[in-house]
């Protein structure tokens, strides 16, 4: 965060200071949610959660070394108090646990505090860029601030830190110095992109995709892609220097062009993209190379520069295209964003994380989410891994729930189990007790694949269990399911300390 007076906060987020001594005292560290994580110059955020309310904490964080708290109430120690009564009303994101609607207060200052920032930031020369999508939005996050990196300092958030609290958190972690800020947004609901977008006003944005995850929440696809083309909608003018990057294999996001103001650049397989991949090859872990053809349709003419990706899943193509194009919107050559490319490993847990023990045996990790698109990625990844040595390997798929599908639920988790078995995966894991985990346990049953080709398991210790038990050297061992399930412990245990890990990503 630039520096900034207790003040001028107090201004900008239409607080009052309380217990402040010297309204001139600048905070000059980073603004956190987590008392622990207070460094000396830091704005501490009294937030609501399940267990505790960050109010109750603030003494703590201002001995840690916190300047202040950002509070709903005064707390005893220095503080900016936001009311909470207009601001819970007005808020389109609301927290979980906020019964009286002190978070909401918060977060409504807190975003107040983040557009001032980000103003006076882009105003010196910083470029916002947001990227959405119903899947890949982090692994194309972490993509594109790699292939930003090499062009001068870049923020992006941690994981899928990009919901009400991470948006705004990760824009104040810019300073003078940043020159791009990568920011993932996710929505539960119509809204709630516009108005992160308002907190962060992007210059440059892009759609990934339209699927069917958060159904559920959605109701429809046509919602899903109404809601996800408020990033569009929100870019300046191609006058003004905005762009909008459109994946055009995907009806629903190319669509999108007609609802921007920005100028558009489309990615994909499609000879129309402006950026697109050709002559795609998978390696023996599923990383991609292919030819990326750069077309100026205007006057014919075109680039063609060879690319080669270190994550794993021919999913990972779009996510690079996309990348590709925001770094040459930025001022990157093709060949410097292949170069980056090609070093950029994964970097957020538990997504498409693949680590080989000392036996032999590959364990992938991408259980901090799931929806059918993302699903049937994943293991189309880990078919081809089994194909691609002298010998097909033993594939194991474990896989949990995948949440917020609605009504669909049973019908789409019956569909992953079918497509596990026309795939031709050696063994079926379905882990929970829950209605669609049973489905696709059947699906797979139904579509051929019985006996001790596929298991029905009630929990992540039973699957470990049987793991434990089966897998042997040079089996392959997928993990997948929405990140409420927590799955990821499987892949954990299969990696234990009782396990030597021979080779991971990031020895690579």
């Amino acid at each position: 965060m630039i520096p900034m007076t207790l003040a001028r906060i107090a201004d900008v987020v239409g607080g009052t200071l309380h217990d402040v001594d010297d309204p001139t005292v600048e905070v000059t560290g980073t603004v956190e949610f987590d008392s622990r994580r207070i460094a000396p110059g830091g704005l501490f955020l009294a937030l609501p959660g399940a267990n505790a309310d960050g109010h109750d904490h603030a003494a703590a964080a201002v001995a840690a070394g916190a300047v202040a708290v950002l509070a709903a109430r005064p707390v005893g120690v220095p503080a900016i108090v936001v009311p909470s009564t207009a601001a819970a009303e007005t808020n389109a994101l609301a927290l979980e646990h906020d019964a009286d609607g002190s978070g909401a207060a918060v977060l409504t200052g807190l975003a107040k505090l983040a557009r001032a920032v980000v103003d006076e930031l882009v105003d010196g020369g910083l470029t916002v860029i947001g990227v959405t999508g119903s899947s890949g939005k982090t692994s194309t996050k972490d993509l594109i601030a790699a292939v930003l990196a090499p062009l001068g300092p870049v923020v992006a958030p941690p994981g899928s830190f990009n919901n009400e609290l991470g948006h705004p958190w990760t824009a104040l972690r810019a300073t003078g110095d940043t020159r791009f800020l990568v920011l993932e947004m996710s929505a539960r609901g119509p809204g709630h992109i516009a108005a992160l977008a308002q907190i962060a006003p992007p210059r440059i944005g892009a759609v990934l995709n339209v699927g069917t995850a958060h159904l559920g929440e959605f109701g429809s696809q046509e919602v899903i892609a109404q809601t996800k083309g408020e990033l569009v909608e929100a870019l300046p003018s191609k006058d003004d220097g905005g762009v909008a990057i459109l994946n055009a294999d995907d009806t629903l996001v190319a669509r999108m062009a007609e609802r921007t103001r920005a100028r558009v650049v489309t990615v994909g397989s499609s000879a129309t993209a402006a950026v697109a991949a050709a002559d795609i090859t998978l390696d023996g872990d599923a990383r991609a190379t292919f030819t990326l053809v750069i077309t100026d349709h205007a006057t014919g003419n075109e680039q063609c520069v060879p690319v080669t990706l270190a994550v794993h899943g021919e999913h990972q193509v779009g996510n690079a295209l996309t990348a590709i194009a925001i770094a040459l919107e930025c001022g990157a050559t093709p060949q410097q964003a292949a170069a980056a490319l090609s070093g950029a490993a994964p970097v957020s847990a538990h997504r498409m994380a693949v680590t080989t023990r000392a036996d032999g045996v590959t364990v992938i990790d991408d259980a901090y989410n799931a929806n059918p698109d993302s699903m049937r990625a994943a293991l189309k990844a880990l078919a081809t891994v089994a194909r691609s040595g002298p010998t097909r390997r033993r594939t194991f798929a474990v896989l949990g729930e995948m949440g917020e599908l609605g009504d669909d639920s049973v019908v789409e988790h019956d569909a992953i189990g079918r497509f596990a078995v026309r795939l031709d995966i050696t063994r079926i894991v379905a882990v929970g007790a829950t209605r669609p985990v049973r489905g696709l346990f059947q699906g797979a049953v139904m579509e051929g694949s019985w006996g001790e080709e596929a298991s029905h398991v009630p929990d992540a210790d039973a699957a470990i269990a049987l793991l434990r038990d089966e897998v042997g050297p040079g089996d392959i061992v997928l993990v997948k399911a929405s990140q409420s399930v927590g799955l990821w412990s499987v892949a954990e245990a299969l990696l234990g300390n009782d396990n030597a890990v021979l080779e991971t990503e990031a020895a690579r």
